[in-house]
């Protein structure tokens, strides 16, 4: 029996946006493209998806080869598939979000760092492909899951301050909070516990360290 032949697929991409904070600034990591289209241009670290390769296996494979940077917090974000995003041809995107405390992040050899750069997400560069929307789209996922998860745990150092928490909220959502009300609020939710030791500084009194009271990543019982 003849076998209907399939149509031809579209090529599928793997694009991950990866934040971190650093510098009192949310900032994303980009990759300097040496191969047209947009040579020279910055555009998110991504890649081809390879034959029997799952998405999210490509997403941290080139971020690996690419960037340099393993072992961080992944999550699928959406799949951007508008005719036209690529002029190579019909390309779909299955974009993924990151979250890495900056402290953690190792690039792989000199030359891989020349060609990669955190920009804060405030003064990016133009960017190749629809790579400003999908970084737009996975800020706006960012800020929603501040209000329900502990998300902000992995943008953060194991052992960190009150003061470091909120900066880490304040540069997110791109606003000042007030310091009483933050902490009790968060400090409410159970997520953190005082750690053993202090920060030490200029200051006459060393500043106490929290740590979370767990590593995964879980829902609130309450919106934040």
């Amino acid at each position: 029996m003849k076998q209907d032949k399939l149509p031809t697929p579209p090529f599928v991409t793997a694009d991950t946006v990866i934040f971190t904070i650093a510098d009192d600034q949310l900032k994303v990591l980009l990759v300097k493209r040496s191969r047209s289209p947009f040579a020279g241009s910055w555009a998110l670290p991504g890649g081809f998806v390879a034959k029997n390769e799952p998405t999210e296996k490509a997403a941290m494979r080139v971020l690996k080869d690419k960037a340099g940077v393993g072992s961080v917090y992944l999550e699928q974000l959406y799949t951007f598939d508008a005719i036209g995003r690529d002029p190579r041809g019909h390309v779909l995107s299955v974009a993924y979000f990151a979250l890495v405390d900056f402290g953690k992040i190792k690039f792989a050899d000199g030359k891989r760092q020349e060609a990669t750069t955190f920009f804060d997400v405030e003064k990016l560069p133009r960017l190749a492909f629809d790579h400003a929307k999908i970084i737009t789209y996975a800020l706006e996922r960012l800020r929603y899951k501040l209000e329900y998860t502990n998300a902000v745990s992995n943008l953060l150092p194991s052992r960190f301050t009150l003061s470091q928490l909120q900066k880490a909220y304040e540069v997110i959502l791109d606003r000042k909070l007030d310091k009483r009300i933050f902490r009790k609020k968060f400090l409410a939710l159970g997520l953190i516990k005082p750690a053993k030791a202090k920060l030490s500084g200029n200051s006459h009194r060393p500043a106490q360290l929290f740590v979370f009271t767990g590593g995964e990543m879980v829902e609130l019982k309450r919106f934040f």
